[in-house]
């Protein structure tokens, strides 16, 4: 076996596409069911939402997907801002050479 040279280093194997996806969606599932409990123990949707005919289990449905939406929006920003500014470097470099003077 040869020992990896210091000029080439190999990339990381590639993470499948449903092992990224799950990796979002799992942690804000789970934090959006424990804002859900604590939304519910805190405060009483019929006294929130009198002047509408909506259901507590309604509002705890849809409190629960905003804040899953919110909890994937969160998950998704941090895996961007987790990426290597070399790929964007890379990408402006070929911009600029490509850019007529």
């Amino acid at each position: 076996m040869t020992p990896p040279s210091a000029s080439s280093p190999t990339p990381p194997p590639a993470i499948p596409l449903i092992q990224r996806v799950v990796a979002i969606l799992w942690p804000s599932f789970i934090t959006a069911g424990i804002a859900t409990i604590v939304f519910a123990t805190v405060f009483d949707p019929k006294t929130l939402f009198m002047e509408y005919d909506f259901s507590r289990m309604a509002i705890y449905s849809v409190s629960f997907f905003l804040f899953w939406l919110m909890g994937v929006i969160n998950a998704m920003s941090t895996c961007f801002f987790l990426m290597p500014c070399s790929i964007f470097n890379k990408c402006k470099t070929r911009q600029d050479a490509a850019a007529p003077e």
